[in-house]
């Protein structure tokens, strides 16, 4: 970005930033990016200080960090001198931060180095990485995430159990209650300041429902494309969290935050269009279904173990997988099945779909998406044919992909291919960071630890 002045840049920003500005003074602008768990980091400069500059810095080790703020050993060779990288703002996701004293816009950042490369573990950078090996292909993928949350009672212990949030009716969030409208009028007020602030920033909402949970809902967001909704369902974390904080409760995007009770997926629903013809490439002439729609659906179920740490990326993450829980347990597909971990839904052929149900809400949803497309990526390119279609209930079946964060690590840490796909500098700082956390957290002794082992064993 040029130096230009403050009605200079606002010109190329998106026409809802401009109308949430108009006839009103800009105040500060937040240069953020995403860190590894999906983070906002980054700085608020005064408006006109952000005319000027053309970039600004971070230090590299920002994606070092663990979830506590820990650091881990990933910087590499190079030790832990953390360099700066140079931030350059993408205009393009200026959106308006509508809960702050004062008018602010928010501006997501890339990363790259000071030779002008782009950072390889920066989340950002990876998926646009694997959208361009698509591209290079002539293909251009289209995605569509689904966002399960819960909004629970104020939790300022992390000894207590989390509790469901109080409704407007003064009773706890019932459970068992999906599609529920009444469940979704009990948190009215919220739902009201998430679809505001969502409109003040410019996005669109394909629905809202009530979720299995106590408190559960979903958020689904239209189509289109991968980095693009990525961005927004980074956005949406925090504005979610902001909307919930207004009416004294929390949001929480955790995979299992209450036992018993369902756990939170980050759907993704994908399909590829063909860049010159902008045919759906899943679907022949006659509306068929076409062998790149099974071998991307191959490459799900071949791929998708490799890749579940970025799926599920915390051992709370694993205690979603649980039977007749509303979560997979393996890969197998099936057509309209939500039991399977990859599901075709019933559509049009014009807009034939792939549904990968693994991925947890706690996912970085930068990489969340970029290794689901990863492994459809490799399914095209390498002809990997889908195994024969479910039928029935899948939770008969055993679990094929791994169930703790350990045994994960270790086999995405074997996978060469997904590492040419995603970067091997990207996957080997993500796997020192996720054991780190690892070692961390066994490192705390849990509840039924010293419920059941103090005087047993």
């Amino acid at each position: 970005m040029s130096t230009e002045t403050p009605s200079d840049w606002t010109d190329h920003i998106p026409e809802a930033a401009r109308a949430y500005l108009e006839n009103r003074r800009l105040d500060e602008v937040e240069c953020i990016i995403s860190d590894v768990p999906g983070i906002a980091r980054g700085k608020a400069v005064p408006a006109s200080k952000f005319a000027r500059q053309k970039n600004f810095h971070l230090p590299n080790s920002i994606f070092f960090q663990t979830i506590t703020g820990d650091w881990s050993d990933a910087a590499g060779d190079e030790g832990f001198i953390e360099p700066d990288m140079i931030l350059e703002p993408d205009l393009s996701t200026a959106t308006a931060a509508p809960w702050t004293g004062d008018w602010t816009l928010q501006v997501i950042h890339d990363a790259f180095d000071r030779k002008g490369r782009p950072i390889p573990f920066s989340p950002r950078n990876v998926l646009k990485r694997v959208c361009k090996l698509y591209e290079e292909q002539g293909w251009k993928p289209v995605v569509a995430p689904e966002m399960e949350f819960y909004l629970v009672a104020r939790n300022l212990d992390p000894a207590k159990p989390i509790e469901p949030m109080m409704g407007r009716s003064g009773r706890p969030a019932a459970a068992r209650q999906a599609y529920s409208m009444t469940a979704v009028d009990e948190f009215g007020p919220v739902i009201d300041d998430i679809y505001d602030f969502a409109e003040a920033q410019g996005f669109e909402i394909d629905g809202i429902t009530q979720e299995g949970g106590a408190g559960q809902l979903e958020i689904n967001l239209r189509h289109g494309n991968p980095v693009k909704l990525a961005d927004e369902v980074f956005y949406f974390k925090r504005l979610i969290r902001e909307a919930a904080l207004r009416h004294d409760c929390f949001a929480t995007f955790m995979a299992k935050p209450i036992s018993d009770e369902p756990g939170s997926a980050m759907h993704i629903h994908h399909s590829v269009l063909d860049i010159e013809t902008g045919k759906n490439i899943f679907t022949g002439p006659a509306g068929g279904e076409t062998d790149a729609f099974y071998t991307f659906i191959g490459g799900l179920q071949k791929h998708l173990p490799e890749c579940i740490p970025l799926l599920a990326p915390y051992v709370n993450s694993y205690r979603r997988y649980v039977k007749d829980h509303a979560a997979p347990i393996n890969l197998e597909w099936g057509r309209d099945n939500r039991t399977t971990g990859i599901r075709v839904p019933i559509s049009s052929p014009e807009a034939r779909r792939v549904e990968n149900r693994v991925a947890g809400m706690d996912c970085n949803p930068y990489l969340g998406i970029a290794a689901s497309l990863a492994a459809g990526y490799l399914g095209l390119m390498n002809e990997e044919r889908a195994e024969k279609q479910f039928r029935g209930d899948a939770y008969e079946g055993e679990g094929d992909f791994p169930r703790t964060l350990g045994e994960a690590l270790d086999t995405m840490d074997e996978a060469t291919a997904l590492a040419e796909v995603l970067g091997p500098e990207f996957l080997r700082v993500y796997s020192i960071v996720k054991r780190t956390e690892y070692e961390e957290f066994l490192n705390v002794i849990s509840p039924w630890e010293r419920e059941h082992l103090l005087l047993n064993v």
